[in-house]
């Protein structure tokens, strides 16, 4: 009998609709090796807690939802981070793709094991690229590491030229200015196969997780950001 891979996840939405195109399973996992100061998700951060299951497990409960899923949707893989699962996220990828489910990785492009990150972009439909920042100061300060892993997944993107959605959090008096908006819209050109660039606006729902979790919440004192000024930010990186 086959033995399948094992991990953690943390919880499993059946009726996404913003992680992917049209109606999708959201498997969200366990596991994060940043520290984003924008982080509404602390609970998905340790690796080994939750529920562990096997990829089969998994993908059986992903097949009993086929009809919502089967008219443009699929399964995304969030977090957490999904790549800090490297082995049991293939697996799963490869049991779907085998099913004929569309698959996608919700990700910042960190954590991966290197030996099987092409084969996990093999298996992977679609790619919701997280991007943290522009440029490696800023990069460090908003998730405690560096871009180095950051850097090489995008080589890697390009080498297999995935389809993209692009996403990144406007945090106000951190990037809520229109010549970051600039840089970025420039710094998004690298990319091949971009489907859709989403300016995604700062909230503070995530806080109360810390308090719970007696972690330093270190943003604490920066509002939400203004939904209708990420709109016009958002137009400004649209326009030819």
């Amino acid at each position: 009998m086959k033995k399948f891979s094992e991990g953690y996840i943390h919880s499993i939405e059946t009726m996404g609709l913003v992680d992917g195109p049209n109606i999708r399973i959201v498997v969200f996992m366990q596991g994060c090796s940043l520290r984003c100061s924008f982080c509404h998700n602390p609970d998905t951060w340790e690796k080994n807690k939750n529920k562990k299951v096997t990829s089969k497990d998994i993908v059986d409960v992903i097949r009993k939802y086929r009809p919502y899923i089967e008219l443009g949707g699929g399964v995304t893989f969030s977090g957490g981070e999904p790549l800090v699962q490297s082995q049991f996220l293939l697996e799963m990828l490869k049991l779907c793709k085998k099913a004929g489910i569309h698959t996608c990785i919700d990700t910042s492009g960190t954590g991966y094991d290197l030996n099987i990150i092409d084969d996990i972009l093999k298996y992977t439909d679609l790619v919701i690229l997280d991007i943290k920042a522009i440029d490696d100061t800023n990069y460090k300060k908003i998730t405690g590491q560096n871009m180095n892993m950051f850097n090489t997944f995008i080589e890697k993107l390009k080498s297999h030229n995935n389809k993209l959605w692009l996403r990144q959090v406007i945090i106000p008096t951190i990037n809520d200015n229109e010549e970051y908006i600039l840089k970025l819209k420039e710094y998004i050109k690298q990319f091949n196969n971009v489907e859709k660039v989403e300016l995604l606006p700062y909230h503070t729902m995530g806080y109360e997780k810390y308090k719970k979790l007696k972690i330093k919440y270190k943003l604490e004192g920066i509002e939400d950001m203004d939904k209708d000024i990420c709109n016009k930010f958002q137009d400004i990186l649209n326009a030819d």
